[in-house]
């Protein structure tokens, strides 16, 4: 059995946020999408599957002759072949982000470093279908780790890294309820009453403009004053 090889840590690629390419080189639009790809895919990948995901709208065989283009145009030594699969041969920030998801996931607190590299999305802007499931399936991943961190660090009082997590959760997800608790029990905890109603009052415009519903009555409860806030408001 062929091993794959080992992730270059001298190549790195960077999809969250946007496409980063290290150490930086000039590099055509079809070697940055099939490095994209296969950034994304995180396995090794068939070629007849790589092709036919990159170039849906041609022929097998014209999606197969661009895929080659597309290698060609990539420096040596970034892309290996084993067989018939091509493997990335660099490190690359989705695997990073994926790893401080899984801590945070099994009640391990977070570093600012970890919390800002789960605030970003994949590839935001691209539109390509290979990339958009990814995208979703990332981004639910993301929130729940937010999230999951800023009830961990809470809990353990660390405050400050919570709320960033938490704001960070929120930013990607404004209509999640679950991630508007977490945030503002973090700041209820730290003792800022006004950051935690300005907090439920955003997220009860956003709920009332989006979907027509008020928040759950149990989280208006977690907050100290707010059925006076709400008045005042009204």
């Amino acid at each position: 059995m062929t091993e794959l090889p080992q992730d270059n840590p001298t190549r790195r690629i960077a999809i969250l946020g946007r496409l980063g390419v290290f150490p930086m080189m000039r590099l055509s639009l079809p070697g940055r999408r099939l490095l994209a790809y296969l950034a994304i895919r995180r396995q090794p990948v068939v070629r007849g599957l790589a092709s036919a995901q990159l170039w849906p709208d041609v022929a097998d065989e014209a999606g197969r002759a661009n895929l080659r283009r597309a290698l060609w145009h990539v420096p040596q030594g970034w892309i290996a072949t084993i067989g018939d699969e091509l493997v990335l041969n660099a490190s690359n920030d989705l695997d990073d982000a994926h790893r401080c998801a899984a801590r945070a996931m099994a009640d391990e607190p977070l570093s600012l470093d970890d919390i800002v590299l789960l605030s970003h999305d994949i590839l935001p802007g691209w539109q390509e279908e290979w990339v958009l499931p990814e995208q979703d399936a990332f981004r639910l991943l993301r929130v729940q780790a937010l999230e999951a961190a800023c009830r961990t660090m809470a809990a353990a009082g660390q405050l400050d890294l919570a709320i960033q997590a938490g704001a960070a959760a929120l930013i990607a997800e404004p209509l999640r309820e679950s991630a508007a608790e977490a945030l503002i029990d973090a700041h209820l905890a730290q003792r800022n009453r006004y950051q935690a109603v300005q907090c439920f009052r955003l997220l009860a415009q956003r709920l009332d403009d989006e979907l027509g519903v008020e928040p759950d009555p149990a989280l208006a409860a977690r907050v100290v004053g707010l059925k006076a806030t709400n008045r005042r408001m009204h």
